[in-house]
């Protein structure tokens, strides 16, 4: 027979064993919903402090009431419920020596919340505010980003300062002023009107591919890519096709994923870069490649499409050729066409002149270098450089080329890319 402490030590262990599974539980919630509950919380208490406070309480909370009462049937609702009766306690606890608290008390404690509307899908659309709040244009631009990075991704302040080689006070720095100018200016929590969103969801996608670009060709260090901050730039594209299907959403996310599609193939496995054309293309991934060529299809035929759009339109040619020698460089070429009407920048020149030495020779896209580097823009740009030093090696003019890959050298591009030059000048010198 048992006896009564074997049986406490028993109940002792499938207690601790429940609060560990509870515990697992709860991490593996915070993990998928944080966020989510998070923008609901901001929304809520109108301070991003105050709710990220509120998020810790509640899921400290969870930890130790589900264990003794069993998981609700909504556990989201209930982190956000619980997240705001702890912020309304602690308001309360402050208005006792602050009049505006009080004041902040009565408007939070007094609204009259369903919490069931918490589990709702519509729970999304406090995400998208809070994309639109973290990318307002009112924000510094470094400040945009690493609010959307700490605040709707979740990255931690450590984190984003390694990903961008910041000192993690500065990073911080720059996201306390950007919720104080939030506040102060009182920016709105909210999705813009349709006559602004045109303006405003621009900077929103703007920060989501300087995160992706970032990610997926890392401008310091020694890797090639960060796919920590790709990964999260596609899933901030995904969530705004999700909440905001417009055509360059659409764009943006279709550009992203087949761009990302070709990650096991841009690298050796010493990580030397390897060129498109020189790409193992069975190492793409099918998977994202079929997601990009249908977000492309459904963006272009809405005839609303912009930059985004028709650069994910290029890559879609390259996705369809099983070879390099198969590329549709006239299409491509009529692409970026469209492209410059779009945006005319010195860079999307560049890319075409490359296009273009691929449809009608290496002499034609060096003219057309040439001509980019006399009118001054790129003259500081290493990719320049490089695309002219592989031209004129492609033409035979060696001196020429050996020149071209030193000067893109000494303007100190990032590591992977400085070997692959180093390899291109050993080279010339065989």
């Amino acid at each position: 027979m048992e006896s009564s402490e074997t049986l406490l030590m028993d109940a002792s262990r499938q207690g601790e064993n429940e609060t560990e599974r509870v515990r697992e539980l709860v991490d593996a919630i915070y993990r998928v919903d944080s966020r989510r509950i998070l923008a609901t919380l901001v929304r809520l208490l109108g301070d991003f402090d105050r709710a990220e406070e509120a998020l810790q309480d509640a899921f400290a909370a969870a930890v130790e009431q589900w264990s003794e009462s069993g998981v609700p049937a909504s556990p989201r609702a209930w982190l956000v419920s619980a997240g705001r009766f702890k912020a309304i306690d602690s308001i309360r606890r402050q208005a006792r020596f602050d009049v505006i608290a009080t004041e902040l008390a009565q408007r939070v404690g007094g609204e009259t919340v369903d919490p069931a509307a918490w589990a709702d899908p519509g729970i999304e659309d406090d995400r998208l505010r809070l994309i639109f709040t973290c990318c307002h244009p009112a924000l510094p631009p470094d400040a945009r980003i690493a609010m959307t990075l700490r605040e709707v991704c979740g990255i931690t302040t450590e984190e984003i300062a390694r990903a961008f080689l910041a000192a993690t006070p500065a990073i911080a720095k720059r996201i306390v002023r950007a919720k104080a100018k939030i506040r102060d200016a009182h920016i709105p929590y909210q999705v813009p009107s349709e006559a602004e969103l045109p303006e405003r969801l621009d900077t929103v996608l703007q920060v989501v591919y300087l995160v992706f670009t970032e990610g997926y060709s890392a401008s310091t260090g020694e890797s090639l890519t960060r796919s920590d901050l790709s990964d999260e730039a596609i899933r901030l594209g995904r969530l705004l096709v999700e909440v905001l299907p417009e055509p360059e959403v659409q764009g943006l996310l279709a550009l992203m994923v087949l761009h990302e599609s070709r990650r096991g193939a841009r690298a050796s496995v010493d990580g030397e870069l390897i060129l498109l054309d020189e790409q193992d293309r069975s190492l793409w991934n099918r998977a994202l490649i079929d997601e990009g060529m249908a977000l492309v299809e459904r963006a272009i035929a809405s005839r609303r499409f912009g930059s985004y759009t028709l650069q994910a339109a290029i890559a879609a040619v390259h996705a369809e050729a099983s070879a390099s020698v198969e590329t549709d460089w006239n299409q491509i070429v009529g692409l970026y066409d469209a492209l410059l009407l779009a945006n005319p920048s010195p860079v999307v020149k560049l890319n075409r002149a490359v296009a273009v030495a691929m449809r009608d020779g290496p002499a034609a896209g060096l003219s057309l270098i040439d001509a980019i580097l006399t009118r001054g823009p790129l003259q500081d740009y290493y990719l320049a450089h490089s695309a002219r030093a592989d031209l004129c090696r492609r033409l035979g003019k060696l001196a020429e080329a050996r020149s071209a890959y030193e000067k893109a050298m000494s303007l100190a591009p990032p590591e992977p890319a400085r070997q692959f030059l180093a390899k291109r000048l050993r080279e010339l010198a065989c």
